[in-house]
């Protein structure tokens, strides 16, 4: 039956898979939201217990039409299409079906969007705008300094342990998705914008949490001495956005897309660049090559004479 069938993928993805929480919820959701379309809860709380077998792709059709009739977006709609399409799959292997149904269902063309990026000379003055006299000024410039100097992603920052960094090589290493690690490098100011946390703020921090509540190998903290969160180092960037008046969107993931495309724009290899930010396929990287080519038009605009 369905519901048990999901409770085996769910239980396949966290224990076999290594997916991150945020991975895990996404799926649970999307799978979720489908089951309650096609077997909505009773009065009693029950369900109807649908037989895998008997979901075919004019199913997943019907309730793709119901998404988009909701006017849920593309990319939401794609995403959910292929939570469905891995979940079938993994029936396929187990051997429960011969074939998978989500295969049948076209996925909704969704416009790729650019990644959004600071220039060069943004990217320096919000990096450099956390206020070094105080203790979370400090926290927050060496937080900055090392997504940028990195590339790492908000959730691998906040996973780091003193353990990971090779302060001497000016090395760090990262655990990304699939819990895959990863060497990178990073800069002298970074290092000492680190250094300066490390050793003028991180104590004040610790001591502001009870003994069994420390988490002393945690790089990065919050004002209450426990790791800092993913939800906190976007309201963090959000603060400094506020006070960089004329510098909008810009998300913490935004400086890991300014790293990539600054290292293109001085000559960096892609398939380098690749490695660098953990990306399994070339082809998720390519796009900062459509960000560097936008640039390049610009230039060209602007300088040639018969542009």
């Amino acid at each position: 039956m369905l519901e048990e069938y999901l409770n085996q993928f769910l239980q396949h993805l966290r224990y076999e898979r290594n997916v991150s929480q945020h991975t895990l919820r996404n799926y649970s959701s999307d799978l979720e939201q489908f089951h309650h379309a096609i077997a909505p809860p009773r009065a009693d709380g029950t369900r109807e217990q649908i037989p895998v077998k008997d979901i075919d792709h004019l199913t997943i059709r019907e309730w793709m039409a119901t998404l988009h009739a909701d006017n849920k977006k593309k990319t939401s709609i794609a995403r959910k299409l292929a939570s469905l399409r891995t979940f079938f799959q993994f029936l396929v292997r187990e051997g429960v079906l011969e074939n998978n149904p989500a295969k049948l269902v076209a996925t909704p063309k969704v416009e790729r969007k650019l990644p959004n990026h600071l220039s060069m000379e943004d990217a320096v003055r919000f990096i450099e705008s956390p206020d070094l006299e105080s203790d979370l000024g400090r926290r927050d410039r060496a937080i900055l300094e090392f997504l940028y100097a990195t590339g790492m992603r908000v959730g691998e920052l906040v996973g780091l342990n003193l353990k990971d960094i090779d302060f001497r090589e000016k090395l760090v290493r990262v655990t990304g998705k699939r819990k895959k690690q990863r060497i990178l490098p990073f800069g002298e100011p970074a290092l000492h914008s680190l250094m300066y946390y490390l050793n003028e703020t991180r104590p004040t921090f610790l001591n502001n949490c009870p003994p069994t509540e420390r988490d002393d190998q945690a790089v990065f903290l919050n004002y209450q001495g426990t790791r800092i969160t993913t939800r906190s180092v976007g309201r963090m960037v959000d603060k400094y956005i506020k006070q960089v008046a004329d510098i909008h969107d810009i998300s913490p993931h935004s400086l890991r897309h300014s790293f990539a495309t600054h290292l293109l724009d001085s000559g960096a290899d892609l398939r380098d660049i690749q490695e660098l930010l953990g990306h399994a396929r070339l082809s998720t990287t390519q796009i900062y090559t459509h960000v560097s080519m936008e640039k390049l038009i610009e230039v060209y605009d602007r300088a040639h004479p018969k542009a």
